[in-house]
């Protein structure tokens, strides 16, 4: 009889002793908000077991202590942009507006990439001539093609670049192509994928999970290269929101389509694209690309100012937000803004409304229908602060809008892979690319008149009108979003 009740006071007092432990590492663990602490110990405290469990699977942000070792090995072994034969040609700070300048010299103090001049583009007038685009590029490529993609599905875009990359490869272009071991699980798992590799392409998987039992010792499963990077010949490179896959996105169609932005560079950005695609290439595969990188610059050439960065969990933790908010700050007349999923940190919400009240015209694009009805509803708890504070909001109704861009009076262009909220900010590895240019930027304003168009406007009543539970499921879910 006494032997039960020992046992479970021992049980009890390990239980308590856990908890005190995880609390204590709550507290200390550096770069953390307030907000995300006080969130892990309720849910430490309050929920027994499940609580100890869900922090030691993503209570912390850790991709593992060799994956970060080799990454630091590689970042430390490439050469810097700004100092390759040619590049002083290009920089382009004499260049950008006294406005902007700030906000670009935080974007180079991530990576250490300088804005650059000579810069042209295109944004794609869709998902589907995006990747006949880059199909067309890969067909032309002389020398290398470098491929990156959180999602590639095996459909019928998927499969066109599938086909393309292979002629390249047979064609004696070296081709290497790396996906996210979680995001394109279907093609890994795939013949497409082997066929890649029987026809030459060098393969890779970023981030792969492996055995999931095993690799919680190992770091969190659920940190990913969201990442979308196209490099070509070092002349070519695409950014923006759009994985390698059909509009129709077929393993979520009922929220097609997907509605993305793309833009097509040519110039020296593409040098940086490529020094981001090579550190992740390099912290996965025994392939020494860095001497690309040691390649001169073209000299300069005509066109506008532009700069890549990308950030991650191995990286300065407030990097993208940083970036983000001082986008924000920059704006005097107009500031547009689309997203997918919103789930900001105090500082973002702040530097929005704070943008509204100083008389900047703030509008706000997200997706009617979202395929994650968690941030969907976290995300509506913001609206009220935001209408409040004068911000204009929008649901677009014509798909999922995945677009993510700012566009800043009508001159200045934020476009990318990472979405306005925690997982973008401090889990996954995203890159943008931060352009001045006000013809490329009118474009862009263009494509996100064409969202607010099909979109309904979110007004005060609006919200006021929700039912209490709805406020209350809302509001419950937000206070997840450090956890989340």
């Amino acid at each position: 009889m006494h032997e039960p009740v020992i046992l479970a006071t021992s049980l009890t007092l390990l239980h308590l002793l856990i908890q005190l432990a995880l609390v204590l590492r709550a507290l200390l663990r550096p770069h953390r908000q307030p907000a995300s602490r006080i969130a892990w110990i309720v849910v430490i405290l309050a929920v027994p077991v499940l609580g100890i469990c869900a922090y030691l699977l993503f209570g912390e942000v850790n991709v593992g202590r060799k994956r970060v070792a080799r990454m630091r090995a590689v970042l430390d072994q490439l050469p810097d942009v700004s100092a390759a034969p040619g590049a002083e040609a290009v920089h382009a700070h004499a260049d950008l507006p006294e406005a902007y300048r700030s906000l670009f010299r935080v974007a180079t103090s991530i990576n250490g990439f300088a804005p650059m001049t000579g810069n042209r583009a295109q944004l794609m007038a869709d998902s589907n001539s995006t990747i006949d685009a880059m199909v067309a590029d890969i067909d032309g490529a002389q020398e290398h093609v470098h491929l990156l993609f959180y999602i590639w599905l095996p459909d019928n875009n998927g499969c066109k670049m599938i086909e393309a990359i292979t002629r390249a490869a047979r064609r004696g272009v070296v081709c290497r192509v790396m996906v996210d071991g979680l995001g394109s699980r279907l093609l890994l798992g795939s013949k497409h994928w082997r066929d890649m590799g029987a026809a030459g392409v060098r393969l890779a998987t970023a981030l792969p999970v492996g055995n999931p039992v095993l690799r919680i010792f190992d770091g969190r499963i659920d940190l990913r290269n969201h990442r979308k990077i196209v490099v070509i010949d070092e002349r070519i490179t695409y950014c923006g929101s759009q994985n390698c896959a059909d509009p129709e996105f077929r393993v979520k169609p009922r929220y097609a389509p997907w509605v993305d932005a793309v833009m097509r560079f040519e110039g020296p950005v593409a040098r940086q694209n490529q020094h981001l695609f090579a550190g992740d290439w390099m912290a996965q595969v025994d392939d020494d690309i860095d001497e690309l990188l040691r390649r001169p610059l073209d000299p300069s050439s005509p066109g506008f100012t532009a700069q890549a960065f990308g950030t991650g969990p191995t990286m300065r933790v407030s990097a993208m937000p940083e970036v983000f908010e001082a986008t924000m700050y920059a704006a005097q007349r107009e500031l547009v803004i689309t997203t997918p999923y919103y789930i900001p940190d105090e500082a973002m919400q702040t530097a929005l409304c704070a943008s509204a009240r100083r008389g900047v015209a703030v509008t706000i694009v997200f997706p009617a229908r979202n395929d994650s009805w968690i941030v969907a509803a976290a995300s509506r708890s913001y609206y009220q602060e935001l209408l409040e504070a004068g911000v204009r909001i929008c649901e677009y109704s014509g798909g999922l809008l995945h677009t993510k861009s700012m566009v800043v009076d009508g001159q200045l262009t934020l476009i990318g892979s990472a979405n306005m909220d925690r997982r973008s900010f401090e889990l996954n590895y995203e890159n943008n690319i931060l352009l001045y240019d006000p013809v490329l930027s009118a474009r862009m304003r263009e494509r996100q008149q064409s969202y607010i168009a099909q979109s309904t406007q979110v007004t005060e009543a609006t919200v006021k009108s929700w039912p209490l539970h709805r406020q209350l499921w809302n509001n419950a879910l937000a206070m997840l979003g450090p956890v989340l």
